[in-house]
């Protein structure tokens, strides 16, 4: 029996692309399912989710994850300048995410246990990795021709998830968690926008791409054909 065949790569762009905006759109709806008395400003999206457990949160960060692996797959398929530690950290972030999504923390007021520890962890590990890529790809962007458009806005947006780390950073160890939620929104915005950046962009790349390689194989037969006239 033949092994399954890989993806188009045309593929990947446009599921990179459909699973950052269900997960946004999947984020915005679970903030409605938990208590009403949470508030959303001092509570974070993993105690969200925690409170709803198999709900839309948590698949939405599964789905984030998934779609950023085709994202990553994408961006490779195409040549563009994510080889070497770019790539990596890309891993981490969309591994991280599926890992958090399936491992939950404890609900408001509990200890933590074991599963919230790795939980803990992995979510770091993905807040601290996309910012990261995002830093080491943008000299690599500026200088790639057809990738230098956008090499100042994922300058810009990778910039806002440093600073968006620094915030999380002294809000959960010297700030006592205040207002923790919406600075972890607010993170957690920049880095989708990053993606959001690149996916848009890979988008354009391939659809150009095809529109050529569609161009050169229709105006090959006259080519042929004028090549024969000639002979």
């Amino acid at each position: 029996m033949t092994a399954v065949k890989r993806l188009h790569p045309g593929i990947y762009p446009w599921i990179a692309c459909a699973s950052i905006l269900f997960s946004v759109v999947a984020v915005v709806v679970g903030q409605f399912g938990p208590d009403p008395s949470f508030d959303p400003m001092n509570v974070t999206i993993s105690e969200y989710a925690v409170s709803d457990r198999g709900g839309v949160t948590e698949v939405a960060m599964a789905v984030l994850g998934l779609g950023s692996l085709a994202l990553l797959a994408g961006l490779r398929s195409v040549g563009a300048p994510v080889k070497g530690a770019p790539q990596w950290l890309l891993t981490v972030w969309s591994g991280a995410l599926v890992v958090a999504a399936l491992v939950p923390t404890t609900p408001i007021g509990q200890n933590l246990d074991v599963a919230a520890q790795i939980h803990r962890y992995v979510s770091v590990a993905a807040f601290v990795s996309l910012p990261a890529a995002g830093a080491l790809m943008v000299p690599r962007l500026a200088s790639d021709a057809s990738w230098k458009p956008v090499a100042r806005a994922v300058e810009w947006v990778s910039l806002a998830g440093g600073f968006g780390l620094l915030a999380i950073t002294y809000v959960a160890l010297p700030g006592e968690r205040v207002m923790i939620g919406l600075v972890e929104r607010l993170l957690l915005g920049a880095e989708v926008a990053l993606l959001a950046v690149l996916a848009g962009w890979l988008v354009r790349l391939s659809w150009q791409r095809s529109a050529v390689r569609a161009a050169m194989a229709a105006n090959f037969p006259t080519y042929h054909r004028f090549i024969a006239s000639r002979s």
